[in-house]
């Protein structure tokens, strides 16, 4: 179980970088979601199942659906 956590912890590490160094936030909002997915099983891993539920439907599913809706309702302003 160790290495389950070992491994989950250096790729949360690795995907938050990747999000700070990506520019397009409509790129930056999918990886958020991987983000949130990789969060959500480290969760699990650690044993926590109900805040990795909760995690991968708000982390994954509902806050990149908002960004991505925001982004798209601001480019359709301009």
């Amino acid at each position: 179980m160790t290495v389950v956590i070992a491994v989950m912890l250096a790729l949360v590490a690795v995907v938050g970088t990747v999000i700070v160094f990506t520019d397009d936030p409509g790129r930056q909002a999918v990886t958020l979601s991987l983000f949130g997915l990789c969060l959500g099983v480290l969760f699990l891993a650690l044993g926590a199942p109900d805040v990795s539920l909760s995690q991968i439907t708000v982390g994954a599913a509902v806050v990149p659906l908002i960004v991505l809706l925001t982004i798209r309702k601001t480019r359709s302003m301009r």
